[in-house]
């Protein structure tokens, strides 16, 4: 029985793990939203965050050092325990979150904000290549797809970041949700395990243990690899759109639409997350099949996603009244949730398991990086009354992503060894 037992849980453990990450994952991405949405309930008591400017600065100070950390975090995913990492990166930033609520100045939250960037960077590169070496082939998207609908969904819990501070505080609710996700970390300790892709035989004449590469030469394989530069650019491109939704939609819509924030906040996030939900599905299902009668087929999915993002894009920032919003963000979100669930599948045809965390590290640092400076310009044109018109260019970037993926990209396995 209890062999019997044992058999059933290594069974079906890797969706297990799926579903542990899937929390983190959450509260990953819950904990960085709520912000977004708070910006006047903490102006009363931190006057610095009356200005659009020093808000967005507080936004990008997480976003540069985030993209800083993130290579060398996918650096130490691929050498030492993920487990640990992931428990080590939940455990620090909800502490940060947690520390946030007893802020009274500026500086204080701009430190804590950075040292955000750094616990929360550990997590992506590692958690992502957990994944990717319990679901090989046939389950491959779909499961980095259930885990990305986490991200999704805390941010649409962090839209709801100026509600939970009218009614309670700012200063409570990121109390609260950060003690949230340090018992989380405690529940991680105990029940999630490392797993790293089996090793090929060795030859008969060298049984020694292969040698691990030195970081600058994992480094140089990484960026010798002309397909892993094209990937590089396609998600950095689309970084773009995905930060100036997480960051400045919220305004947006509370601008356009004259609602308030705690109206504004819940449908920007809502609206895409859900929508993400859907995409994620179709295109984590589509591409698992599609891959099976053609090696493209997972970038034929990505470039389907990023296609319907270019002209919700323009919606949103051109469109008028809430129908057209709720369009664009619905339209913007399905399609979003097609490209972010294939990325990691698409790197896997490239990228030999030994270097996927370093080289999804280094996509994290270029779109973050990305996302930092858009972050920063989306707060001036917003300032001069130019949010709209921002967004709509967005989605010229993304068409040149689209270009790119889909005239270099030509896989020839489905996991790279």
């Amino acid at each position: 029985m209890v062999t019997h037992m044992k058999g059933k849980l290594q069974k079906y453990y890797p969706w297990l793990v799926v579903a542990m990450l899937w929390v983190v994952a959450l509260l990953n991405y819950m904990d960085r939203q709520m912000l977004s949405t708070m910006q006047g309930a903490m102006a009363q008591d931190i006057k610095e965050l009356e200005l659009a400017q020093n808000f967005g600065r507080l936004m990008a100070i997480f976003l540069w050092i985030y993209a800083i950390v993130s290579p060398f975090a996918g650096t130490v995913a691929d050498r030492v325990s993920r487990k640990w990492l992931i428990v080590g990166s939940l455990a620090v930033w909800s502490t940060v979150t947690l520390l946030m609520g007893h802020c009274t100045t500026f500086n204080q939250l701009y430190w804590l904000r950075a040292l955000m960037g750094v616990s929360e960077a550990l997590y992506i590169p590692s958690s992502l290549s957990l994944i990717a070496d319990y679901h090989t082939g046939k389950a491959r998207s779909l499961a980095v797809g259930i885990h990305m609908t986490g991200l999704y969904l805390g941010q649409a819990i962090g839209g709801f970041g100026a509600s939970f501070a009218q009614n309670l505080s700012w200063q409570e609710t990121f109390h609260w949700f950060g003690l949230v996700g340090v018992l989380y970390a405690v529940v991680l300790m105990v029940c999630l395990r490392d797993k790293r892709s089996e090793p090929q035989p060795l030859a008969e004449s060298n049984l020694a243990k292969p040698a691990k590469e030195s970081v600058f030469k994992s480094f140089a394989l990484i960026f010798t690899n002309i397909a892993f530069w094209a990937i590089l650019f396609f998600f950095a491109s689309s970084s773009l759109p995905g930060w100036a939704t997480k960051n400045w939609l919220p305004t947006l819509f509370s601008d356009s639409l004259g609602i308030d924030m705690t109206k504004a906040g819940p449908m920007a996030t809502i609206v895409i997350a859900a929508a993400s939900f859907v995409g994620v599905f179709i295109g984590g299902i589509l591409s698992d099949k599609w891959v099976k009668k053609n090696l493209k087929g997972r970038v034929y999915t990505s470039a389907i996603g990023l296609s319907m993002m270019v002209p919700a894009l323009v919606l949103i920032g051109l469109g008028k009244g809430s129908v057209a919003a709720i369009s664009a963000g619905v339209l913007f979100g399905i399609g979003y949730g097609m490209f972010d669930t294939n990325n990691m599948p698409i790197l896997c045809q490239f990228v030999p398991a030994r270097q996927r965390a370093t080289a999804y590290g280094f996509m994290n640092t270029i779109g973050v990086a990305m996302g930092a400076v858009c972050t920063m310009v989306l707060g001036s044109m917003k300032d001069s009354g130019h949010l709209g018109l921002a967004f709509a260019l967005l989605g010229l970037v993304t068409a040149l992503a689209l270009i790119v993926q889909l005239t270099v990209l030509r896989p020839t396995t489905d996991d790279k060894q």
